[in-house]
Protein backbone atom coordinates (compact mmCIF):
# COMPACT_ATOMS: atom_id res chain seq x y z
CA UNK A 1 0.00 0.00 0.00
CA UNK A 2 3.21 2.27 0.66
CA UNK A 3 4.72 1.67 -2.53
CA UNK A 4 1.54 2.07 -4.25
CA UNK A 5 1.11 5.47 -2.47
CA UNK A 6 4.66 6.64 -3.77
CA UNK A 7 3.77 5.60 -7.33
CA UNK A 8 0.30 7.85 -6.82
CA UNK A 9 2.49 10.67 -5.83
CA UNK A 10 5.31 10.02 -8.62
CA UNK A 11 2.32 10.06 -10.93
CA UNK A 12 0.57 13.27 -9.80
CA UNK A 13 4.21 15.00 -9.71
CA UNK A 14 5.60 14.25 -12.84
CA UNK A 15 2.75 13.91 -15.07
CA UNK A 16 0.81 16.85 -16.28
CA UNK A 17 -1.56 14.44 -18.22
CA UNK A 18 -2.08 12.46 -14.96
CA UNK A 19 -3.21 15.89 -13.57
CA UNK A 20 -5.81 17.02 -16.18
CA UNK A 21 -7.02 13.76 -15.50
CA UNK A 22 -7.56 14.07 -11.49
CA UNK A 23 -9.17 17.34 -12.59
CA UNK A 24 -11.67 16.36 -15.18
CA UNK A 25 -12.37 13.10 -13.01
CA UNK A 26 -13.03 15.89 -9.99
CA UNK A 27 -15.23 17.83 -12.29
CA UNK A 28 -17.47 14.64 -13.13
CA UNK A 29 -18.18 13.36 -9.82
CA UNK A 30 -19.55 16.87 -9.10
CA UNK A 31 -22.17 16.98 -11.31
CA UNK A 32 -22.95 13.28 -10.64
CA UNK A 33 -24.06 14.75 -7.27
CA UNK A 34 -25.27 18.13 -8.72
CA UNK A 35 -27.46 15.97 -11.43
CA UNK A 36 -28.08 13.42 -8.65
CA UNK A 37 -27.31 10.54 -11.38
CA UNK A 38 -28.65 6.94 -10.92
CA UNK A 39 -26.80 4.37 -9.00
CA UNK A 40 -25.69 2.89 -12.21
CA UNK A 41 -24.35 5.93 -14.13
CA UNK A 42 -22.20 7.07 -10.84
CA UNK A 43 -20.74 3.08 -11.21
CA UNK A 44 -20.10 3.68 -14.60
CA UNK A 45 -18.66 7.18 -14.52
CA UNK A 46 -16.29 5.78 -11.27
CA UNK A 47 -15.07 2.77 -13.47
CA UNK A 48 -14.36 5.25 -16.59
CA UNK A 49 -12.42 7.37 -14.65
CA UNK A 50 -10.60 4.36 -13.24
CA UNK A 51 -10.01 2.90 -16.31
CA UNK A 52 -8.64 6.36 -17.88
CA UNK A 53 -6.17 6.71 -14.84
CA UNK A 54 -5.19 3.20 -15.15
CA UNK A 55 -4.13 3.50 -18.37
CA UNK A 56 -2.19 6.50 -17.65
CA UNK A 57 -0.49 4.97 -15.04
CA UNK A 58 0.49 1.76 -17.37
CA UNK A 59 1.28 4.43 -20.23
CA UNK A 60 3.77 5.84 -17.50
CA UNK A 61 5.43 3.03 -16.32
CA UNK A 62 5.67 0.84 -19.65
CA UNK A 63 7.48 4.61 -20.90
CA UNK A 64 9.99 4.75 -17.66
CA UNK A 65 10.53 1.45 -18.22
CA UNK A 66 11.32 1.49 -21.98
CA UNK A 67 13.54 4.52 -21.45
CA UNK A 68 15.77 2.77 -18.82
CA UNK A 69 16.31 0.07 -21.23
CA UNK A 70 17.07 2.20 -24.48
CA UNK A 71 18.00 5.65 -23.08
CA UNK A 72 18.32 6.95 -26.36
CA UNK A 73 14.73 6.70 -28.21
CA UNK A 74 15.36 3.80 -30.34
CA UNK A 75 12.40 3.64 -32.94
CA UNK A 76 10.76 0.21 -31.58
CA UNK A 77 10.68 2.42 -28.08
CA UNK A 78 9.19 5.19 -30.49
CA UNK A 79 6.52 2.85 -31.57
CA UNK A 80 6.09 1.79 -28.21
CA UNK A 81 5.46 4.82 -27.33
CA UNK A 82 3.17 6.10 -29.56
CA UNK A 83 1.01 2.78 -28.61
CA UNK A 84 0.78 3.13 -25.29
CA UNK A 85 -0.15 6.95 -26.09
CA UNK A 86 -2.87 5.84 -28.59
CA UNK A 87 -3.92 3.35 -25.96
CA UNK A 88 -4.55 6.25 -23.56
CA UNK A 89 -6.32 8.71 -26.24
CA UNK A 90 -8.73 5.74 -27.35
CA UNK A 91 -9.60 4.68 -23.32
CA UNK A 92 -9.89 8.81 -22.86
CA UNK A 93 -12.45 9.01 -25.93
CA UNK A 94 -14.80 6.14 -24.95
CA UNK A 95 -14.82 7.66 -21.71
CA UNK A 96 -15.22 11.05 -22.73
CA UNK A 97 -18.47 9.53 -25.54
CA UNK A 98 -20.25 7.79 -22.41
CA UNK A 99 -19.85 10.43 -20.38
CA UNK A 100 -21.44 12.51 -22.89
CA UNK A 101 -24.08 10.22 -23.24
CA UNK A 102 -25.06 9.89 -19.55
CA UNK A 103 -24.08 14.13 -18.81
CA UNK A 104 -25.27 15.04 -21.59
CA UNK A 105 -29.48 15.27 -21.06
CA UNK A 106 -29.30 16.21 -17.31
CA UNK A 107 -27.30 19.78 -19.12
CA UNK A 108 -30.06 20.24 -21.67
CA UNK A 109 -32.46 19.88 -18.83
CA UNK A 110 -30.62 22.13 -17.02
CA UNK A 111 -29.92 24.93 -19.39
CA UNK A 112 -33.67 24.79 -19.94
Amino acid sequence: MKDAGKGLVFAFKTEQNFRIQILVAGVALIFAVIFSLKTWEIILIILLIMMVLMMELLNTAIEKFADLLVPRLHHYIHNVKNIMAAAVLLTSLGAAIIGAMIFLPHFINWWK
